[in-house]
C-alpha cells in the first residue's frame, strides 16, 4: 500500500499557505492547493494524521516550508513572550539594541504569531473538525481540544480574535471579543469532554490516533484530563474580571471523575520522536540567541533553587572587559540579561544559556501548573482544598518533574530574590523586586499568598514563556525588573506596568481594513501594547 509521507505533505500544505496573506483573507483559508487527493488523504489515516501532524506541531510552532525552520517560532514567541514573561533575552544587539527589548516593537515580528497561526493551523483544525465530526468523534473531541490550545493563546497575545466565525460561510468573519472567545473555548471543552467520556468510559473503538499524537497517547482518557485541566487554567485566568463564571468553570474540572493532571510524570509536550524539532533549541544550541533573563537570574539565584542548573548553564569562561582590560569573573556563575538596555556589544554571549537542544520536547502544560491552578482556586474559596497544601504540592511535584532534590529544605527557605549587578555596566544594576520567600507563612495576606504562588508557578512553568506572561500580566507576579530604557511608540506602554498585549499586525490594516476596524472595536480600547485585555484587570482580589 502506498503511503504519503506525513513530513512531506506538512511541508506541501504550508508551502500552500505561502500564497495565502497572513492576515486578513479569511476567504481562501479553505482552498486546498497542494494538490493532495481525497484518496491519497485516506491512505493508513492520513486524513487524520495530516492535519493532526500540521495542528500539533504548530502550538509550538516549527515547519519547513521550503526557508529553513526556527525562525518562525524566534519571531512568534521567543523575542517577545520568552523575553516578557522574564525567563530569556538574546544578546545580540538586534536592530542596534533598539527592539522588543526597550518597547521599540517590530510589528514584522510581533504579527507572526496572528499571521501563521490562520495561514497554517487554524484551517487545519476546521478542515479535521468537518472530517471527524460524524465519522470520528473521538477525533473531532481531540480536535476541540486542541482548537482551543491553540486559540487561547492567540487570544492571550492580542484579545479579539476570529474563532466562533472563522471560515464562515457566509464570509462574515466578525471577530469575537476576548469575552466571547473565552466564552466559545469553554462550550468547545464542554462538546469535547462530553464526547471523551463516552468514549472512555464505554471503551467505544475510535481510530488509534496513538502513531499521530505527539502530545499525550492517544488514549481518550489522556485527552480528557487535558482538556479538564486546560478548563481550569482558564478558569483562573478570568478569575478577576469574571469571578462567579471562573468558579463555575473551574468545579466542572475539579469534581469530574476523570480527574487532571497531578503526578510528576503528567506533562502534555510536544514529542520529537516523528521528526519534529524543538525550534528554542536550535536558537539556544546553534544560533546561541537565548540566554537567562536578568528576573530569572535574580529570583532562581536568590532562592538557591535547585532547578536552577537543570534550566541553565553557568559561564563558561572569565571574560575580559573592554577599555581597562580588567577581567570579569563569571566562570561557573549563572548571569542573565536585563530587558532594556539597549546594549550595543557582544559581551553578553558569555552569560547563561538554556539547558534546551533540538531534541527536548517543549514543555505545554505540566502537573505542578495544575497544582498551583488549585492553589489559587483554594485561596479565592472555590474548593475546599487547602491553599498551602496544593501551594508545597506544586513545589514538589514541579521538583520532582525536574528529577530536583532539597524540595524539604526549599520548602522551609525564607531567601528572597537577588540584586541584579550586570557583568559589564553598573547602570543597568537593579535592586531585587522578588522579596517573597518559597516558605508558606499561614499568617500572610491573600496577596502575599498569591504572590508566593504565582512566582513558584512562574518558576514551574519554564521555559514555556506563553502562558508564563500571560500569568504575569494578570497578576503582576513575580515582580520582575522594568527595562531600563523605554522607546515605546508615543509613550504607550508604562514602565513600572509593562507591556500588556501585543498590537494587532498593521498589514491587517492594508489586506483587510475592514476586519481591522471590526478587530479594535472588539477591543474597545486603543490597539497599543499598553492597553490591557479583558481579563487583566489591574487587581487580584
Amino acid at each position: 500500500m502506498r503511503t504519503l509521507s506525513i513530513t512531506l505533505v506538512a511541508t506541501l500544505l504550508a508551502l500552500s499557505a505561502l500564497l495565502v496573506s497572513c492576515t486578513g483573507d479569511f476567504k481562501d483559508f479553505n482552498t486546498d492547493q497542494t494538490g493532495i487527493t481525497d484518496e491519497d488523504m485516506k491512505i493508513d489515516f492520513n486524513n487524520l494524521g495530516i492535519p493532526l501532524d500540521i495542528i500539533q506541531q504548530g502550538i509550538y510552532f516549527n515547519y519547513d516550508f521550503g526557508k529553513g525552520k526556527n525562525w518562525p517560532f524566534q519571531l512568534m514567541q521567543n523575542l517577545n513572550a520568552d523575553m516578557f514573561s522574564g525567563y530569556m533575552h538574546d544578546y545580540k544587539p538586534l536592530n542596534g539594541g533598539s527592539h522588543n527589548s526597550d518597547y521599540n516593537l517590530q510589528d514584522g515580528w510581533n504579527g507572526t504569531d496572528w499571521g501563521y497561526t490562520y495561514a497554517y493551523v487554524l484551517p487545519q483544525i476546521k478542515k479535521l473538525e468537518d472530517s471527524t465530526r460524524v465519522a470520528y468523534p473521538s477525533v473531532y473531541a481531540v480536535t476541540k481540544v486542541l482548537k482551543v490550545e491553540v486559540m487561547h493563546r492567540i487570544s492571550d497575545i492580542y484579545g479579539p480574535i476570529v474563532y466562533t466565525n472563522f471560515a464562515n460561510t457566509e464570509g462574515n468573519y466578525r471577530p469575537d471579543t476576548q469575552q466571547e472567545a473565552y466564552d466559545a473555548f469553554f462550550r468547545d471543552l464542554d462538546e469535547a469532554a462530553g464526547i471523551l467520556h463516552e468514549y472512555a468510559e464505554s471503551r467505544a473503538k475510535g481510530p488509534d490516533i496513538s502513531k499521530f499524537d505527539i502530545l499525550l497517547d492517544g488514549r481518550p482518557i489522556s485527552w480528557l484530563r487535558f482538556a479538564n485541566s486546560l478548563r481550569m487554567r482558564l478558569a483562573v485566568r478570568i478569575a478577576m474580571v469574571d469571578p462567579a463564571r471562573a468558579k463555575a468553570e473551574f468545579l466542572k474540572s475539579a469534581f469530574d471523575k476523570a480527574g487532571v493532571f497531578e503526578q510528576p510524570s503528567e506533562c502534555v509536550r510536544v514529542s520529537t520522536r516523528n521528526g519534529y524539532q524543538n525550534p528554542l533549541g536550535e536558537i539556544n544550541r546553534v544560533w546561541g540567541e537565548a540566554f537567562m533573563n536578568a528576573s530569572m537570574e535574580s529570583i532562581l539565584t536568590g532562592y538557591e533553587d535547585p532547578r536552577m542548573e537543570l534550566f541553565f548553564e553557568p559561564c563558561a569562561e572569565d571574560v575580559e572587559r573592554p577599555g581597562d582590560e580588567a577581567v570579569v569573573a563569571l566562570k561557573n556563575r549563572y548571569k542573565g540579561i536585563r530587558q532594556g538596555t539597549c546594549f550595543s556589544h557582544f559581551l553578553y554571549a558569555s552569560h547563561s544559556c538554556l539547558y534546551v537542544n533540538q531534541s527536548t520536547a517543549p514543555i505545554l502544560m505540566t502537573a505542578a501548573e495544575i497544582w498551583f491552578l488549585r492553589a489559587e482556586a483554594a485561596l479565592r474559596g472555590w474548593t475546599a482544598e487547602d491553599p498551602g497544601t496544593c501551594y508545597r504540592e506544586g513545589v514538589v511535584t514541579s521538583f520532582r518533574q525536574w528529577g530536583a532534590d532539597g524540595s524539604d529544605d526549599y520548602l522551609q527557605s525564607e531567601r528572597v530574590g537577588a540584586d541584579y549587578r550586570d557583568a559589564f555596566d553598573p547602570a543597568n544594576d537593579i535592586a531585587a523586586r522578588c522579596l517573597v520567600t518559597p516558605k508558606w507563612e499561614e499568617e500572610a495576606s491573600h496577596e502575599v499568598k498569591l504572590e508566593k504562588i504565582i512566582t513558584q508557578k512562574w518558576i514551574a512553568l519554564f521555559p514555556e514563556g506563553g502562558e508564563a506572561w500571560a500569568e504575569q500580566r494578570r497578576t503582576g507576579y513575580p515582580r520582575l525588573f522594568p527595562v531600563r530604557i523605554n522607546n515605546s511608540k508615543d509613550g504607550c506602554i508604562d514602565t513600572e506596568t509593562m507591556i500588556r498585549r501585543l498590537n494587532f499586525p498593521a498589514d491587517i490594516v492594508d489586506t483587510d481594513a475592514p476586519l481591522y476596524e471590526r478587530l479594535v472595536e472588539a477591543f474597545g480600547k486603543p490597539d497599543h501594547a499598553g492597553s490591557r485585555l479583558w481579563w487583566d484587570t489591574g487587581r487580584n482580589f
